[in-house]
């Protein structure tokens, strides 16, 4: 049967020329007509509704920096506004040294200033989550707001107000430089969001062992989330500095970083024209209130009861939107099409339905092997999870590693793949050996897995997590070519719209775009049907010489194993019984009474 060529990874397409002009395109065109709405509408509001459209336009960009570290990397930071503050404070400061470049380049500043503090204050994301993270960040707000309260802003005591620009110097054309910063913030976090840091930060939130088998740094994304948050938060900070003129530390409350942190979420900041309708919300709530004649900080209490809202659906208001606008898209690209045979397997279709037990090579029996495992050992106190285990994987091959439940399997892909650093024996890639690398580098070197979970982020489309995991550059035939072949949905199906067993080939079709030199695969069949088990076997077993790579396949279902893995290892209470040709292994007794009730598959 011909196989196709490994894929190169800088191999041009038409297709890879032409969709991305567009995609790239049609922000710019959005964001120039904001631009033009924004100058339209500072020359037709009042002057009062024109301030309140500057303080919406600050609060929408703080939002989307909300979006950044909660929204996309799922990461409390109830801080946001003291990151404002810092960016005000760097605008005052160099108002009153009259530092050169002006109101522009000092909003610069002060956004870098706010990104490097939010790196600092995202140290602790690295060990912590959930409460004991959103703690922290409150703290930092309390304790920055009591300093605030102390020390106050550069030139507050003298009244000496910020300079606006020349070009910008009254309110409506300051809301006019706003809508300018907003529609250039946009634009980055739009871009960024996907790039491959967008796509860390959603994977991360979703899981960080996945983030690492990936190859991608869990540390880089958490930190590169805050300071970007942060970040946009020092520009809002500097642009309310621009507006009030003298600040002062009572815009920056950690009440208020609460308030905007629960609007955040109940918005779907993540989503750009959200954060924006949340900006609207936060000066439309307040501004309603108070010509009904009720206090205002009831606004606080109607934005609580709308975050817990969406925190107890699970959806926010603006993914709740997005949701309705997809569902019909949804339904023509998220269903599998997983055949009986791949697309190019006509002519071995005889073949395919007829061999039950997979055959090896011997040529590869002599191959140098792209992995070695030697003594390995994984101790949990006085229990050895894994005692003395040793063989080789030789490259271009398949091995299947099976055993009972408690058997030692996942410890094995664990330590191996760098998850349980800590462990005796050698584990040697290429003949390299991999101790005290991270699961990141080890990715990197081309040790790739998969998991018996769902590790696949829910937030990106097929096509940015299969760029995400590859890390390499691909072509959209590349992609389209590999999706087809294990029927996968198209690149621009959303992963959130399709099912479990779905995301399961996704995953695959994923880590062996990687171009790998060995792929783990963890029960790659859970979840699919009968039928399409034996499609993914016939898929799996063209991968070697298809794309190159060499498998471990971990899998309770003996019938595939059998017809995918010429080569077995299996355990037993951490140890091995047997290792070598799938014929000698299954006929051995000590697999057979190992196995016990699954004596008849054996036979």
């Amino acid at each position: 049967m011909p196989h196709a060529e490994p894929l190169s990874p800088a191999r041009p397409s038409a297709p890879f020329l032409q969709k991305p002009a567009v995609r790239v395109i049609w922000p710019f065109v959005v964001g120039a007509a904001a631009i033009l709405v924004g100058f339209l509408l500072s020359n037709t509001l009042p002057g009062y509704f024109v301030y309140l459209a500057i303080s919406a336009v600050i609060a929408a960009i703080a939002i989307m920096g909300l979006g950044v570290v909660t929204g996309s990397a799922g990461m409390i930071a109830l801080c946001q506004l003291t990151f404002a503050a810092i960016g005000a404070w760097i605008v005052a400061l160099m108002n009153i040294w009259h530092a050169p470049g002006g109101f522009i380049v000092w909003l610069i500043l002060g956004a870098l200033v706010a990104g490097v503090a939010g790196i600092l204050v995202g140290l602790p994301a690295l060990r912590l989550r959930g409460v004991n993270l959103a703690v922290v960040t409150l703290g930092f707000a309390a304790a920055a707001d009591v300093t605030l309260v102390q020390i106050q802003f550069p030139g507050s005591a003298d009244a000496i107000s910020v300079d606006r620009p020349a070009m910008f110097s009254n309110d409506k054309k300051f809301f006019f430089l706003s809508i300018i910063v907003l529609v250039v913030c946009a634009l980055i976090v739009f871009f960024l969001q996907r790039s491959r840091w967008g796509a860390s930060w959603k994977a991360v939130a979703f899981s960080e062992r996945g983030t690492a088998a990936a190859g991608q740094s869990v540390q880089a994304a958490k930190l590169t989330a805050f300071a970007i948050s942060a970040a946009l938060g020092g520009v809002a900070g500097g642009l309310l500095a621009g507006q009030v003129q003298l600040p002062f530390a009572a815009s920056f409350t950690p009440l208020q970083s609460l308030a905007l942190y629960v609007l955040a979420i109940m918005s779907g900041a993540h989503l750009i024209d959200m954060a924006v309708f949340g900006g609207i919300l936060w000066v439309l709530v307040p501004e309603l209130l108070k010509r009904w004649n009720v206090p205002q900080d009831w606004g606080f209490v109607i934005f609580g009861v709308l975050g817990v809202q969406a925190l107890t659906s699970g959806t926010s208001l603006g993914q709740g939107i997005r949701n309705l606008v997809w569902k019909r898209q949804d339904r023509k690209t998220a269903s599998a099409a997983l055949s009986a045979l791949p697309p190019d397997a006509a002519d071995g279709a005889e073949e395919i339905r007829t061999t039950t037990t997979a055959t090896i090579d011997p040529a590869l029996l002599t191959g140098e092997p792209v992995l070695s495992v030697e003594h390995l050992t994984v101790e949990f106190g006085a229990l050895k999870a894994l005692d003395d285990v040793s063989f080789s994987v030789p490259e271009a091959s398949i091995m299947g590693l099976i055993g009972p439940n408690g058997a030692g399997k996942s410890t094995f892909v664990d330590a191996i793949s760098g998850f349980l650093p800590k462990h005796g024996g050698r584990v040697l890639l290429g003949g390299r050996d991999l101790a005290g690398l991270s699961p990141t580098r080890r990715a990197r070197l081309g040790l790739r897995r998969t998991f018996q979970q769902d590790r696949v982020p829910p937030l990106l489309t097929v096509g940015a997590y299969v760029r995400f995991v590859a890390r390499r550059r691909l072509s959209t035939a590349d992609i389209d070519e590999t999706l087809a072949f294990f029927g996968c949905p198209p690149a621009r199906a959303r992963l959130s719209s399709v099912d479990v067993g779905t995301r399961r080939l996704v995953e695959v079709a994923a880590a062996v775009l990687a171009g790998p030199r060995l792929l783990i695969l963890d029960e790659p069949a859970a979840g699919l049907s009968h039928d399409e088990h034996l499609a993914l076997a016939a898929r799996l077993r063209e991968l070697p010489q298809r794309y190159g790579v060499a498998l471990i396949i971990i899998e309770h279902d003996l019938d595939l194993v059998r017809s995918v893995c010429p080569m077995l290892t299996v355990l037993n209470f951490g140890q091995v019984l047997a290792t070598g040709p799938q014929d000698e292994v299954l006929a051995n007794p000590d697999v057979i009474k190992a196995y016990m009730g699954e004596t008849e598959l054996l036979s």
